[in-house]
């Protein structure tokens, strides 16, 4: 164990003694055990952002809620935040709170164990179901007797909504608990005496079903008409491609830090190396690997928090199995690559082990890295773990061109030292240490919902 002393505590830069040991006897430059490949930096397509915001200009969209609901509980007593009711579709953008309340006081609270079934494919359709916990799988009849799993849902997620639009159907499909289940559920007359109350409600609902009519494609985009396969003379249809009114913007984040290097240091301990240079280059190795953290977890512009909820999927049975990224990749066009977690790749490579599959890698920057269906899986310890074993695997489209992923930077920066990050000089205090401060710039913008694409609940552990 090292001890440190008082004064080693106040040191504000390199002291003499760890500088010598960059200039005597035979070495290795500074070696930093924290620096990771950064797949997702060199893979991404970087493009300018002038001014420091980027703009996403996207055809408009009638896409009207499919958001996930969050849950409070009190011992084993669960109940949904009012709030969150929102993100249902019929009820997006209501915020009357005492209405909200009055919903989610509503809801019943329900308890399944595995293989119990929740829902049944063929009865009537007259509740909505929100998932509080654990993991449920939507199961349809084969067309040869056998059962077929079509998807599956956890934490947030629901279904059943169409009952909110008075809408008479039977269920599609059968939900089944795959593991101990807690779901609330809303009967259709409940919802129907709240909606008789509330005035607001019921205006809020008949418009949102009145933006649900108008004319729109498969991916929720404004229909631009047309007409094909007519004879004769028929009167063409009139159109054109509207836009978003406020499409999103993307300001550029910062990670920033003061490189602190004493001058008596740099001036008597820089042969054969230099001793700046090899400060600069650990820090800006630091701040590099901050950025890629922040390109996938941070909550404004981060890739796991920016996927569109149509594109997360959930694994069939936890460990990720070959099924689930024929899923994901089978979801986009050309998928550029997977990222995950390098426990997560170890546990599809067991899944493929078990079932006597051997994927042949593929070559990427001139290293050899593991692929499924041709598509790199590439390492990135970034993407977190839970405490219960869980991960995400990301895979995505790039690109401007092919309406993908992009990063954000801007270059020319005054001070410029690498693309998008600059070193500048901020004087030299009364203890003769010279500060540096060392910036970087960068976000990322998924260009369209479709690009992204992010499997959920991989189990990395067993």
């Amino acid at each position: 164990m090292t001890s440190t002393t008082p004064e080693a505590d106040r040191r504000l830069s390199l002291g003499p003694a760890a500088a010598r040991n960059l200039a005597t006897t035979t070495k290795t430059r500074p070696q930093m055990q924290s620096i990771t490949p950064r797949w997702l930096l060199k893979m991404l397509p970087w493009v300018e952002a002038s001014g420091g915001t980027f703009r996403v200009n996207r055809r408009l969209t009638y896409a009207i809620g499919d958001g996930r609901v969050s849950f409070t509980n009190v011992g084993t007593e669960v109940r949904v935040v009012p709030q969150e009711l929102a993100e249902l579709a019929l009820l997006r953008g209501f915020d009357d709170e005492d209405t909200l309340t009055a919903l989610a006081d509503r809801f019943v609270q329900h308890e399944y164990q595995p293989g119990e079934t929740i829902v049944g494919h063929g009865s009537p359709l007259d509740e909505v179901v929100l998932v509080a916990h654990g993991k449920i799988a939507k199961v349809v009849p084969g067309e040869y007797g056998a059962e077929a799993t079509v998807g599956s849902m956890a934490d947030g997620d629901h279904f059943g909504e169409e009952m909110l639009a008075g809408i008479d159907r039977n269920w599609p499909f059968t939900a089944k608990a795959v593991t101990p289940v807690i779901v609330l559920t809303l009967r259709a007359e409940d919802f129907a005496d709240l909606n008789g109350r509330s005035a607001a409600m019921r205006r809020h609902v008949q418009n949102m079903l009145a933006r649900k009519g108008k004319p729109q494609n498969a991916k929720g985009e404004a229909e631009i008409g047309m007409s094909s396969g007519h004879d004769g003379e028929p009167l063409l249809p009139g159109t054109f491609a509207d836009y978003e009114i406020s499409p999103r913007e993307y300001d550029l984040a910062v990670a920033q830090t003061a490189l602190r290097v004493h001058t008596r240091v740099t001036d008597l301990y820089n042969g054969p190396m230099d001793q700046f240079d090899e400060q600069l280059r650990l820090t800006v190795a630091a701040l590099r690997e901050r950025q890629e953290y922040d390109l996938i977890n941070n909550r404004e512009f981060g890739l796991l928090h920016n996927a569109d909820l149509k594109s997360r999927f959930q694994t069939r049975s936890g460990p990720p199995t070959p099924d689930d990224m024929d899923e994901l990749v089978s979801r986009r066009r050309k998928t550029k690559f997977f990222l995950a977690h390098p426990k997560a790749i170890a546990a599809f490579g067991r899944e493929c082990t078990r079932r006597g599959l051997y994927p042949e890698g593929t070559t990427v920057d001139g290293k050899v890295v593991a692929a499924w269906r041709g598509v790199p899986l590439l390492p990135c310890d970034k993407i977190p773990i839970t405490d219960s074993g869980t991960s995400s695997i990301l895979a995505m489209r790039t690109g401007v061109e092919d309406n993908g992923v992009i990063g954000l930077h801007q270059t020319g920066l005054p001070d410029e030292y690498e693309p998008g990050l600059n070193v500048r000089f901020d004087g030299i205090n009364e203890q003769a240490i010279a500060s540096y401060l060392v910036s970087t710039y960068y976000s990322a913008a998924v260009l369209v919902p479709d690009a992204l694409g992010v499997l959920e609940n991989v189990e990395v552990a067993r």
